[in-house]
């Protein structure tokens, strides 16, 4: 399959192989890691005044949505283990702008192929974790199935396996430290 992948944690370059599999792991992966003790307490009912920050937000859902992907849909790549891509320059490029927008470092458009498992998921679909681990994990279960939301999605395609990173297509230097 060939997609295009908005490159924001660091610059590639052409010929640039990765892999992501079950311990080959993404930026995600090492961040939602880093707030499991957040995670591990707001589950066990440990008491908090404080509202819950972003990323602790971000790593309930995660895990929420691994957690549904490992029981239930296995024939998907990870959130955890994954590169987001999109399937035409023109969305890429939609990407690109809304994260440069935001702030977000970004490098460049990258033209990719893989050979593993890929995933079309609708970004809408994605939630602020919560401390209710049952609605974690139901609003999780509604992502993987891509349940219909009303409005039009916005597609997020996550691909895993073998990645090799066949051309640059465009640079855009956004928010570089």
């Amino acid at each position: 399959m060939i997609a295009y992948h908005v490159v924001t944690d660091r610059p590639m370059h052409a010929g640039q192989i990765i892999r992501f599999d079950d311990t080959h792991h993404s930026g995600v992966y090492e961040r939602v890691q880093q707030r499991l003790p957040a995670v591990l307490a707001v589950y066990a009912g440990q008491p908090d005044t404080a509202p819950l920050d972003h990323h602790t937000r971000v790593a309930l859902r995660e895990l929420a949505l691994e957690e549904v992907r490992a029981a239930r849909f296995p024939q998907y790549p990870s959130r955890l283990s994954c590169l987001y891509v999109s399937r035409t320059l023109e969305e890429a490029e939609r990407w690109a702008a809304f994260f440069a927008r935001i702030g977000r470092p970004t490098y460049h458009i990258v033209r990719v192929e893989t050979d593993g498992r890929v995933f079309e998921g609708n970004a809408c679909l994605c939630f602020d974790g919560t401390t209710d681990r049952e609605e974690n994990l139901r609003l999780a279960a509604r992502y993987w199935e891509a349940a219909p939301t009303g409005e039009p999605p916005v597609t997020e395609l996550l691909i895993d396996g073998s990645i090799r990173v066949l051309e640059i297509v465009r640079e855009i230097h956004a928010n570089l430290p």
